[in-house]
C-alpha cells in the first residue's frame, strides 16, 4: 500500500475526488428531477446551471484532494503555483455558477409573465427589465471576476495603491474617450426602467414600422413589417420623438377612406361594412362606423374606423374591410364609383369654322361678313315683272330696272 502524501496517491485522490464529484452531481439531479415531476422550476434550474455547478465542483474536490496528497518533495514555487492555479480556477467557476443562479430567478420572474395574452403591456414591461438586469449581471459578473483574479496577484496588490492615486486622472480620460458608449449605456438602464419602450412594443421609427425585438445596454433592434432590422443606438429613443402604439394598451383604431362619386349609397355601404364586420374575427367589437366626412372638389370622402385588439391584426382588418367594400360597389352600386365629369359649352357657329374655312371665304364674294350677306341678298331678290291687264307681258326698258336691280346684275 503506497503511502497518501506520494505521487500515486495523489493520482488515487484526483480519481476519487472525479468520482465524488460525477456522485454527487448524480444524486442532486436525480433529486431536482423528482422534485420536477410536481413543479416546473427544477428542469429550469438543471438546464441554467449543470455545467457551472459541476465544473465548480470539480474545481473544488481536486484541489482538496491535491491539498492533501501533494508529495512533500514538491518544492514551494511549485506548491505556490498549484494553488493559485486553482485559486483561479475556483474563482472563475464560482462565479459563473453564481451568475446562472442569478439568471435562473430572473427566469422565474419571466416565466409568471407571459406575452402571448391580448392585453400583455405589463408582460412586456417586466421582461424588458428582466433582461436589461439580466445584461447587467453578466457584466457585473465578469468585472468582479476579473477583478478578484487580478487581485490573487501580488504585484497588482502592491500597484493597487498607484492605481487609486491616478484613477481621477484616468477617470476623466476615460469619461472623454467613452462618452458616446456610456451615453447610450446609461440610455438603455433608462429605457428598461423608464417605460418609455418595452419588448414587443409597436414604433414607428425613421418612418418604419415595427416591434421591439431587442433591448441591450447600447442599442435597440426594431423588427421591420417586411422582416428587416432596424438597429438604433439607445440615446435615439431618449433624445428623438417616435411613436409608440402600444404603450399603454395594445387594441388600436384604424380608418379606412375612400373618394368617392355623389351618387354613392351610404346606406348601402354601412349595411355591407356591418356584414363584413359580423363575419370576421379581427374586429374586437368595440368600434366599427362609417361617415361622410368631405363633400368638396367633385368626391365625397367616405371614411370608415374599426378598431382590432393590437396592431397586426388591425391592418389585416382594414385590408379586408377595404376589400369587400370595393367588391360591393363593382357588384351593387356601380353609381359610387368615382368619375370625372366634363361640361362642353356651345360656341358661335362662326368660332366653330375651321380657320382654313373661313380663309377660303374670305376671298369670295358672298362671305360670311355682313356687307356680303348684303349683296346676296340684292342678286337673289327676283326681277319685277309688269304685265298688262289681259296678262300679257310688257317690255321693260333697262334703263327703267331701280338701281340696285342693275347693280346686282
Amino acid at each position: 500500500m503506497f503511502p497518501l502524501r506520494s505521487w500515486p496517491g495523489l493520482a488515487s485522490a484526483c480519481l476519487l475526488a472525479v468520482v465524488v464529484a460525477v456522485v454527487v452531481t448524480a444524486i442532486l439531479a436525480l433529486i431536482l428531477r423528482l422534485i420536477g415531476r410536481r413543479r416546473q422550476w427544477p428542469a429550469l434550474l438543471i438546464r441554467r446551471s449543470r455545467v457551472p455547478f459541476r465544473l465548480f465542483l470539480l474545481v473544488i474536490v481536486l484541489w482538496i484532494a491535491v491539498a492533501v496528497t501533494l508529495p512533500p518533495d514538491t518544492t514551494a514555487a511549485w506548491r505556490s503555483g498549484i494553488h493559485h492555479a486553482f485559486l483561479i480556477l475556483a474563482i472563475a467557476t464560482g462565479v459563473w455558477f453564481a451568475a446562472a443562479l442569478v439568471i435562473f430567478v430572473e427566469d422565474l420572474g419571466l416565466d409568471r409573465y407571459r406575452l402571448d395574452v391580448p392585453d400583455n403591456r405589463y408582460a412586456r414591461r417586466v421582461r424588458t427589465q428582466v433582461l436589461i438586469l439580466r445584461r447587467l449581471t453578466v457584466v457585473a459578473a465578469v468585472v468582479i471576476g476579473l477583478g478578484a483574479i487580478l487581485l490573487t496577484f501580488p504585484a497588482l496588490q502592491a500597484a493597487g495603491a498607484s492605481l487609486l492615486a491616478s484613477a481621477g486622472i484616468v477617470g476623466i480620460i476615460a469619461g472623454v474617450a467613452a462618452q458616446s458608449s456610456l451615453a447610450n449605456l446609461f440610455a438603455g438602464i433608462q429605457l428598461a426602467f423608464s417605460d418609455a419602450i418595452r419588448i414587443d412594443d409597436v414604433v414607428v421609427v425613421e418612418g418604419q414600422w415595427g416591434t421591439i425585438e431587442e433591448i441591450t445596454l447600447t442599442y435597440v433592434v426594431v423588427h421591420v413589417w417586411d422582416d428587416r432590422r432596424l438597429v438604433l443606438p439607445s440615446t435615439y429613443f431618449t433624445t428623438k420623438a417616435f411613436e409608440n402604439w402600444t404603450r399603454q394598451h395594445s387594441e388600436l383604431l384604424g380608418s379606412v377612406e375612400f373618394d368617392l362619386d355623389w351618387r354613392v349609397s351610404t346606406g348601402g355601404m354601412r349595411a355591407e361594412l356591418n356584414r363584413v364586420l359580423a363575419d370576421t374575427d379581427l374586429w374586437d367589437k368595440r368600434t366599427g362606423i362609417l361617415q361622410v366626412t368631405d363633400a368638396v372638389g367633385g368626391w365625397v370622402r367616405v371614411r370608415v374606423l374599426v378598431t382590432a385588439k393590437d396592431a397586426p391584426t388591425l391592418f389585416d382588418l382594414r385590408c379586408l374591410v377595404r376589400e369587400r367594400l370595393i367588391d360591393w360597389m363593382q357588384r351593387y352600386s356601380p353609381g359610387s364609383l368615382p368619375r370625372q365629369r366634363v361640361e362642353l359649352a356651345e360656341r358661335p357657329e362662326a368660332l366653330e369654322r375651321p380657320p382654313r374655312a373661313r380663309s377660303e371665304e374670305e376671298g369670295r364674294l358672298f362671305s360670311g361678313s355682313p356687307d356680303g350677306e348684303q349683296r346676296a341678298q340684292q342678286f337673289t331678290d327676283a326681277i319685277p315683272v309688269i304685265r298688262e291687264p289681259d296678262g300679257e307681258p310688257v317690255a321693260i326698258d333697262p334703263d327703267d330696272v331701280p338701281p340696285t336691280t342693275k347693280e346686282s346684275r
